[in-house]
């Protein structure tokens, strides 16, 4: 027979604490070619994930130099992210901006976005 129990929820709000911002890089006007500058599209609080072995080791078989997953709430339709975008993590610990990787919703939890970022440079 079926326990009609509660079941607290996977994430907590305590448990997104770091900003971020997404971003993307648009043309900036004027006669020189090539020059970009940002432009915000969203700005949230992200649960940032340890970097893990297995993560470290993806990395290096994609040639990238480090990988980080980000965890968002859902905007529901606010904002799409996408691999033309770039995320900006508030935190001495990441100071460059990861390029989105990859953007799927965690299959636990539908209300939460599990993004994979690169490092860009």
């Amino acid at each position: 027979m079926w326990k009609n129990e509660y079941k607290p929820p996977r994430h907590r709000s305590s448990d997104f604490r770091t900003p971020v911002i997404f971003y993307e890089y648009e043309e900036k006007s004027g006669p020189t070619p090539g020059q970009k500058q940002k432009k915000s599209l969203f700005k949230c609080l992200a649960k940032v994930d340890g970097v893990w072995l297995k993560d470290l080791e993806r990395a290096k078989q994609n040639g990238t130099l480090s990988e980080v997953t980000i965890k968002i709430r859902d905007p529901i339709g606010s904002y799409v992210p996408s691999n033309k975008h770039f995320v900006e993590i508030n935190d001495p610990l990441y100071p460059e901006p990861y390029n989105i990787k990859h953007v799927q919703p965690d299959v636990q939890d539908r209300s939460v976005i599990n993004i994979v970022g690169k490092l860009t440079s």
